[in-house]
């Protein structure tokens, strides 16, 4: 039994902040300002000035991607594509890697304004294979001996650019698809293990995890769905198969679909391939709509039938409309009184979807680390949609006082998957007008998370009968107030009462206990 003294942030229907909370065998047994005499003989915690909050969900994260890409190479610091290339070069010269992965450029954050180049990339790896892939997670360029094992799969497919190595929409797809296919299954599964000790010490202590990206017969999905159910020190993982194949889901027993890739409506800013309702002001078209209504309201429909939670990616306007239309219909043809269905990003949603939206029950798994984003910085995007537009992004105000459902997303490897950023961004609006409360934000971080997965009974806030997953803070960030956000840390992570410990296990034993095991995925 431990007993917490100092600032207990409950996150519970009032936001109560109490000054004690008592553990016993992995559960919260009491939580108030006065301690009962049977606790007094517990050991106690005197957190001083730090604070305890619930632990953190992370409710939009591409957890395989996010793992291999975390032990490659990050270029979203480097300045130009000069630097771009030294880096490139260093690694090459340092990894034995058969293939190369690095990510993170933007053409917005590099002196060039443009992107790396695969003639470039030739000059700092010639010899073997590399994928850089832009930041946001939709496109990648490729040098040329990557292009050689790829064209075949490739040169037919929109967003094909051999010239300057460039590949997006169809093109990117089928090149990740290439690289993940490629990895192995121990690289593979130490990679999403280093991955969950990351994220734990950033506070994290759920990840809802979009998973498909190539792998044959759908293998990285089940394999994340065994290291849901093995992984150790009360990590929890849920996982998101990207698919709109609803036996990707029932023959694994998910209660849940969707994500991005297949589950995209459409493209994203950095790209100009988001589905705009309007055309781009500095941009040709409107953007792209991956499938017509027609397909995206069948997937729903049947998907709501078979009892799943449906999420999809959609970014702009037009896409966020397509959603808002199909899970419309699916709920019409089919009711169910708390779905939960969600749409992911969010970024530009109409008036109308948001009334669609709050009537029938539809979440957000908003990413507000795009807000001030260094790789998207909002000159880009005024020139790109015209300040009106820019304006209207990312309305995290409207879609709280809409009566929607928020949580937050890092939507990772795209943006560092930190709790501390999602928070100080979300309540430092570019548009102050669009600005949560720090109450607001910790409860989209922690709470709102854990309801979005229905764990909300065992999750997600600090009251009696839940389990103890918790995060310490370095203080107490509605007394630092929205300002001075930006100086909180995480200090430690307990899950079911217990300080998290790094994951230990073997590769065989990881997939053995999943596969044999009864955990929750």
């Amino acid at each position: 039994m431990k007993v917490y003294e100092g600032s207990i942030l409950t996150v519970n229907e009032n936001d109560d902040v109490a000054r004690y909370l008592v553990e016993d065998s992995g559960r919260i047994v009491f939580v108030g300002n006065e301690l009962p005499e049977r606790y007094e003989h517990g050991e106690h915690v005197e957190l001083g000035s730090r604070a305890l909050c619930p632990s953190f969900v992370d409710t939009h994260e591409h957890l395989a991607s996010f793992a291999t890409f975390n032990a490659g190479l990050n270029v979203m610091d480097a300045r130009t594509n000069e630097e771009i290339c030294e880096m490139v070069r260093d690694f090459a010269g340092r990894s034995s890697a058969k293939t190369l992965i690095a990510f993170g450029a933007s053409p917005h954050s590099v002196a060039e304004g443009r992107l790396v180049s695969r003639e470039e990339l030739d000059a700092a790896c010639p010899d073997r294979p590399l994928m850089l892939v832009k930041y946001d997670g939709h496109a990648c360029v490729v040098n040329t001996p990557l292009l050689k094992r790829v064209e075949g799969k490739v040169s037919g497919l929109r967003g094909y650019h051999p010239e300057s190595g460039e590949m997006n929409q169809e093109a990117f797809f089928a090149v990740s698809d290439h690289i993940t296919a490629s990895l192995s299954i121990p690289e593979l599964v130490g990679n999403i293990q280093h991955a969950m000790d990351y994220l734990a010490a950033r506070g994290i202590g759920m990840v809802h995890d979009v998973s498909g990206v190539g792998f044959a017969g759908d293998l990285d999905i089940s394999l994340e769905t065994w290291l849901a159910k093995s992984a150790q020190g009360g990590f929890q993982i849920r996982v998101f198969p990207q698919s709109m194949d609803v036996r990707c889901a029932t023959r694994r027993h998910l209660p849940r679909i969707g994500g991005c890739f297949a589950c995209a409506l459409d493209g994203c800013f950095g790209s100009a391939d988001a589905a705009m309702r309007e055309p781009y002001d500095a941009a040709d078209g409107s953007g792209v709509l991956y499938y017509t209504d027609e397909q995206v309201t069948d997937f729903c429909k049947r998907a709501n039938r078979a009892g799943l939670q449906i999420e999809m990616h959609a970014i702009g306007d037009a896409a966020f409309d397509q959603a808002c239309r199909a899970l419309k219909a699916a709920l019409d043809d089919h009711p169910r009184q708390d779905a939960r269905h969600g749409i992911i990003h969010d970024c530009l949603p109409t008036p109308e979807g948001l009334v669609i939206c709050a009537e029938y029950g539809i979440q957000f798994p908003m990413q507000s680390s795009f807000i001030d984003w260094p790789q998207e910085p909002d000159a880009y995007l005024e020139r790109l949609l015209g300040p009106a537009r820019a304006a209207r992004l990312n309305p995290l105000r409207d879609i709280w006082d809409a009566g929607v459902t928020l949580s937050f997303g890092s939507d990772a490897p795209c943006t560092d998957p930190n709790p501390v950023l999602w928070m100080q961004r979300a309540c430092n609006h570019s548009n102050p007008a669009q600005s949560l409360t720090v109450a607001e934000a910790l409860r989209a971080a922690t709470y709102n998370g854990a309801w979005t997965t229905f764990d909300e009974r065992d999750r997600g806030s600090l009251e009696p009968g839940k389990l103890a997953d918790m995060a310490i803070l370095s203080a107490n960030p509605y007394e630092l107030g929205a300002s001075r956000l930006g100086e909180l840390r995480v200090e430690g992570l307990i899950l079911a009462g217990r300080p998290y410990e790094p994951q230990r296990q073997g590769v065989a034993a990881a997939i053995a206990r999943g596969m044999l095991g009864h955990g929750t995925c």
